[in-house]
């Protein structure tokens, strides 16, 4: 790997810590209540989201 592709993974995986901080400081911030809260019977709610979210990024990563 030369010296170009090994700073622009570094970039790239600070970048995926910083989201994934910033995702958990947010969902911290929310009670049991609220992560299962939903506006309506066909919608998801925050809990679902993130369990999809996480799926996806397994699969692909």
């Amino acid at each position: 790997m030369n010296s170009f592709e090994k700073e622009y993974l570094s970039i790239i995986i600070g970048q995926f810590k910083h989201f994934k901080e910033r995702a958990e400081k947010g969902i911290h911030q929310l009670s049991e209540d609220e992560l299962h809260w939903k506006p309506s019977e066909e919608s998801n709610n925050i809990a679902i989201i993130i369990k999809h979210l996480s799926g996806n990024m397994h699969s692909r990563w």
